[in-house]
């Protein structure tokens, strides 16, 4: 078994994918014109304006969400997978997709918006929604549900509860069924209270678990603020095979980088496009511009920081692709955690495993908060939803998945989440590059009202994007309430 999934993940994770997650990224920035740098006070602006509705969580909400399924495992065991499998070099290649993939997270974060639904009270939308609506193929959205729906419960909860219940145990020597059964328990509570509870827990977990974070991160990066243009030669010369310490894992630097960079930061993988769909705002663009930052705040601030403090410590190692290590610096640790906590231990040798073990708990639980919160969405668009059975099915596997992968080997659970990614990401991003012209059309719509001085509403028939019935329908009620 182990073989047969080793080999789909060779499958799923082939050169092909890299190449077009790295294409799709340029694609998008040139078109956009690199909106990602030209609107990045906007995106700051418009994080912090809006509120929430009866239908709809608020941009901010719907931005946490978003960081809660992006900031998690990937940020501090997935930063240590990818320099142990590609050295130092995986960093850089980690920053680019995160540049590039930020112009993606746009496109597919306000096309979420344009083709939201509202479904049980509540605005869903996402990929699935977006095909079926955009593109008008109803069995390539069927798929894409299907595939979300068992990445989100079954491939990708394992690899967050396995990296706390390993950090927990080496911090705090307890036992890992008692962590993982412990997380389940907690999950539980919170996904039987709906996705209004979710984005009320995201919204004060995520600033905190993320704050504290970073701000460990600087303390650290400042007690060692002359090696760090050391370490950005490191990253760069061992990026384009200048390093001759790395040489041999230059192939490896590029490839582990994109796909550590995606499952960290999850851009055009078509997970943030749902949280995007269930915010309340009053142009699609707004929360395309959020959504994109999001990517930022997860590669470039959480991950370097993360990456600065294992460089900086030399708590890591890095495989020879060939066999052995080229660097092993930590004699009997693979990857994982371990990396960050021996890092953060090297300075402060009383806190830094616990911290580090507490800091994930929040990080990778509520990103399993935001994959049931996915994963229920698909299953609404399925109009399964409404059959009981099928709902509690969902919830039983989540939670089984999370408290099994709290127990199975890291390897294992990170090969099954990179299945679960890679599946996702195939069908996006494919998807979103043939519906790139709504998501520009909206774009510079909402580049034309905010020249002209105004506040962007989105009436998407004045722009020839069709099938957007939900904002079709609040432009006529506005027009109706004007006229009268």
């Amino acid at each position: 078994m182990e073989n047969i999934i080793n080999a789909i993940n060779d499958i799923v994770w082939s050169n092909a994918l890299i190449i077009l997650c790295l294409g799709a990224g340029v694609y998008f920035s040139v078109i956009t014109k690199f909106l990602q740098v030209r609107y990045l006070r906007e995106m700051l602006h418009l994080l912090f304006n809006g509120q929430s509705s009866q239908k709809g969580i608020s941009s901010f909400q719907a931005f946490t969400v978003a960081i809660a399924g992006r900031v998690g495992t990937g940020n501090i065991a997935g930063v240590a997978t990818a320099i142990a499998m590609g050295g130092p070099g995986a960093v850089f290649w980690m920053w680019v997709i995160a540049f590039l993939g930020s112009a993606s997270a746009f496109i597919e974060a306000t096309l979420g918006q344009i083709y939201k639904q509202v479904k049980d009270g509540e605005y869903r939308g996402g990929p699935a929604y977006y095909i079926e609506k955009g593109l008008g193929i109803k069995w390539y959205a069927v798929v894409f549900a299907v595939a979300t729906i068992m990445s989100m419960a079954l491939f990708l909860p394992g690899v967050q509860s396995n990296s706390i219940a390993s950090s927990v145990n080496n911090a705090f020597d307890i036992p890992v069924a008692i962590t993982g059964g412990a997380v389940t328990l907690l999950l539980a509570l919170i996904v039987f209270g709906g996705v209004k509870r979710i984005g009320k827990v995201a919204q004060v977990a995520v600033p905190f678990m993320a704050g504290a974070y970073i701000l460990m991160t600087i303390v650290i990066i400042f007690m060692n603020l002359s090696e760090v243009p050391a370490m950005l030669s490191l990253i760069v010369s061992s990026a384009f095979d200048l390093e001759p310490a790395f040489a041999g894992v230059f192939g490896m630097a590029i490839s582990w980088g994109v796909k550590r960079g995606i499952y960290s930061n999850e851009a055009g993988q078509g997970t943030a496009p749902h949280a995007a769909a269930a915010a309340e705002v009053s142009h699609p663009a707004k929360q395309g511009l959020v959504q994109a930052f999001s990517v930022y705040v997860d590669t470039l601030f959480v991950c370097t920081a993360t990456a600065f403090m294992i460089l900086f410590t030399g708590q890591y190692n890095v495989v020879n692709p060939e066999g052995g290590f080229i660097v092993e610096n930590l004699p009997g640790v693979a990857f994982g955690p371990e990396y960050t906590q021996y890092a953060v231990n090297t300075h402060f040798p009383t806190l830094g495993s616990g911290f580090v073990a507490i800091s994930l708990l929040f990080f990778a639980f509520t990103t399993i908060m935001a994959y049931y919160y996915i994963a229920e969405t698909n299953l609404s668009y399925l109009n399964a939803k409404g059959s009981k059975w099928m709902l509690w099915g969902l919830r039983a596997l989540i939670l089984g998945s999370t408290f099994y992968g709290s127990i199975k080997t890291a390897e294992s659970a990170w090969v099954l989440g990179d299945i679960g990614v890679g599946i996702m990401a195939w069908f996006n991003v494919v998807a979103i590059i043939l519906l790139r012209k709504p998501a520009i059309r909206a774009l510079k719509d909402y580049q034309a009202q905010r020249k002209a001085g105004l506040d962007p509403v989105f009436r998407p028939a004045e722009i020839g994007i069709k099938n957007a019935e939900l904002w079709d329908k609040q432009a006529q009620e506005d027009k109706a309430l004007q006229t009268v």
